[in-house]
């Protein structure tokens, strides 16, 4: 295979040429920057057509959106700075260095909400219903910038053989993220993985579907939003797992990811249960006094 090539085998797809970039007027332009900005752009006007089929101003979502993207960048970069700092503490200037990779989902969903939080106070609108609406814009964007991962070659797992193995050359990826695992099952200088960048991106799509369906039903205000939260996160736990290149609580070894991940599914279930609870009773005792 050659260095730009990407074969998932064991469903018979060989791309003999999958580049990270192409040149324009002598200007690097990476193909993730092009497909994140797809995704945040497929997310905003996703959310808009929903806050529109639900009778909201649409331009408040948009100046909402401005705010957003901004901060979120900020977020995704600080979430991993932080968490990688040994890479950086030598060299701070790098933090800057976005052309080089280095975006965590995690800061960015978290500065989006902050921004949110600031937003409403500003402008007096009700949080929890723009969560709602927001958020299925959110899972929208994240199933497609997930495939910038693909064409980066990273944020894949170990080795399998599953029916969704991809085969990478060794060439075209980090070292730090080939195990012993893949390179005991090394063969003519490629390595073979979990594609957890596609396990991640048909999740949140399966995440936006359920979304989709459900929000005709939903029994309160920021509903949506907790079963965005506990079912992303209820996803990433395990996919989180598979992942080579970790983002870890100092030297413990415990990908930060996944706890945060499983303090979502946690919170969100508990407050989706006792809301619904709440309201349950609401019910029955009006029904009595009636």
């Amino acid at each position: 295979m050659s260095e730009s090539a990407i074969a998932f085998p064991n469903l018979g797809i060989h791309l003999e040429h999958v580049g990270k970039r192409f040149t324009i007027a002598g200007f690097d332009i990476a193909f993730y920057g092009i497909i994140i900005g797809i995704g945040i752009l497929a997310g905003i006007l996703l959310a808009e057509r929903e806050a529109k089929r639900s009778g909201q101003d649409k331009e408040v979502y948009l100046d909402y959106a401005i705010y957003a993207v901004v901060c979120s960048i900020i977020g995704a970069r600080l979430y991993y700075v932080i968490f990688s700092w040994e890479h950086y503490k030598d060299n701070p200037l790098q933090i800057f260095n976005l052309r080089q990779g280095g975006l965590a989902i995690y800061g960015a969903v978290i500065a989006a909400v902050l921004t949110l939080i600031v937003y409403v106070r500003l402008k007096k609108q009700n949080f929890w219903l723009m969560a709602d609406t927001g958020c299925i814009g959110l899972i929208a964007g994240q199933a497609i910038g997930r495939w910038g991962n693909f064409f980066n070659r990273e944020a894949f797992g170990d080795y399998t053989d599953n029916l969704f193995a991809m085969k990478l050359p060794v060439s075209a990826v980090r070292s730090s993220e080939i195990t012993a695992k893949m390179q005991e099952h090394m063969q003519d200088g490629c390595i073979q993985v979990h594609p957890t960048f596609l396990y991640e991106s048909l999740w949140n799509a399966v995440v936006l579907i359920v979304l989709l369906i459900y929000r005709k039903h939903k029994h309160f205000d920021g509903e949506l939003f907790f079963i965005y939260l506990g079912g992303y996160g209820l996803g990433r736990v395990w996919i989180e797992g598979l992942r080579t290149d970790q983002l870890t609580l100092g030297s413990t070894g415990i990908a930060v990811s996944q706890v945060l991940a499983g303090c979502m599914v946690v919170l969100s279930f508990t407050v989706i249960v006792v809301r619904n609870v709440q309201r349950c009773r609401k019910k029955s005792i009006e029904k009595q006094k009636n």
